[in-house]
């Protein structure tokens, strides 16, 4: 489905995870800027929205997710995580409650699968999965316009919690300053059929469009992993550093929850996510999927690529955990240093002290 957007003056269609809207409007960077001074605004239509309804709906949901849900209150921001019996990620939502109804919103090409599969998950209970076509998502920053209805109501907003350490949680990085704090992304709920509507009173009351590939380079720049980029079919919430906003350790059974209780208590996830800072000198910018070269040999892959307004090309890869954080890195010809965000040692905050063989715990 493409929007509307897309015929604006400047928009160029975006492709990958992200067809059906604007790449950007002709200036990338002067976008990017927009979004960082609160004035920015995405068109993220493209994104797919369920809903559940009906009172087992918060109960039901926190027996399947790694998020702590039963109690989520109107209007709180929370995102989670479903995992296949070993641990694995398959579906990432944020997600928000109204009162009545339970809004995830996911990548464009899972909301069908993350719909079926709940779906198929109801079994006696009283809840009810549909796919929420009509209605679209717009981004914007926290601190950024605020959009309205046409009735004057607000749309329902959801504030990203990244990279905040949530109760229960944990962080796999050792850097104090996180650069995601920098970065206060906000998804606003639209009905479809007012998102020209919502958008020009936006625009006109001084707004600007931004595409997503400003959008994702402030992602990038923030270390955010993102389902439709980060994550591969063996990938784990702890390689990614998703427990801080996505997982909550102490909550109830779900699947999968063995194996992160496992990885969290004996450390050293097999991969770790790191930032990249690309070399620009020539102009050449890797694509998403190469791999990542050190003395030759392969140790990950790049998961995603992006040109920042200040930091220039950057990028995230998934790298095995045991390479030292000083080697030199290429992406294809081009040359990367990497910055630390899953921590070599791949322990995460709040692990317990290890057992030694008499059954005492030592500190680490």
């Amino acid at each position: 489905m493409s929007s509307p957007l897309l015929t604006r003056p400047g928009a160029v269609a975006a492709g990958g995870p992200d067809q059906g809207v604007a790449a950007h409007y002709g200036e990338p960077v002067a976008e990017q800027r927009a979004l960082v001074r609160g004035i920015g605004l995405t068109d993220l239509s493209h994104l797919g929205v369920v809903t559940v309804t009906g009172p087992d709906r918060l109960t039901w949901l926190h027996s399947l997710a790694t998020q702590q849900l039963s109690g989520l209150t109107p209007g709180d921001s929370v995102e989670t995580l479903l995992l296949d019996v070993h641990g694995h990620i398959e579906h990432a939502a944020a997600v928000l409650d109204d009162g009545e109804c339970t809004w995830l919103v996911t990548e464009a090409g899972h909301a069908d699968a993350l719909a079926t599969f709940l779906d198929s998950m109801r079994f006696m209970l009283r809840v009810e999965v549909r796919r929420a076509e009509e209605v679209a998502v717009l981004g914007t920053s926290a601190d950024g316009p605020t959009l309205r209805l046409r009735d004057g109501s607000a749309p329902l907003r959801w504030v990203d919690p990244w990279p905040a350490v949530g109760e229960g949680s944990s962080a796999y990085g050792t850097v104090t300053d996180h650069p995601g704090t920098e970065r206060s992304a906000v998804l606003w709920l639209v009905p479809r059929e007012q998102l020209v509507d919502v958008v020009d009173d936006a625009t006109g009351a001084g707004a600007r469009l931004a595409g997503v590939t400003a959008w994702e380079a402030l992602r990038v720049a923030a270390w955010r992993p993102r389902l439709a980029r980060e994550v591969d079919e063996r990938a784990l919430p702890h390689e990614l550093d998703w427990l801080r906003t996505a997982v909550h350790l102490s909550k109830g059974c779900y699947r999968g929850q063995e194996t992160v209780a496992r990885v969290f208590n004996l450390g050293k996830p097999p991969r770790r996510l790191v930032f990249l800072h690309l070399d620009g000198s020539d102009h050449i910018t890797p694509e998403h999927g190469e791999p990542v070269l050190a003395d030759g040999r392969e140790v990950g892959r790049l998961t995603s690529v992006a040109r920042h307004h200040e930091l220039g090309p950057i990028g995230l890869a998934l790298l095995k955990r045991s390479l030292a954080v000083d080697a030199e890195l290429t992406v294809g010809t081009v040359a990367a240093s990497q910055e630390e965000i899953v921590a070599p040692e791949g322990f995460g905050t709040g692990r317990p002290d290890p057992i030694d063989r008499a059954g005492l715990r030592r500190p680490r």
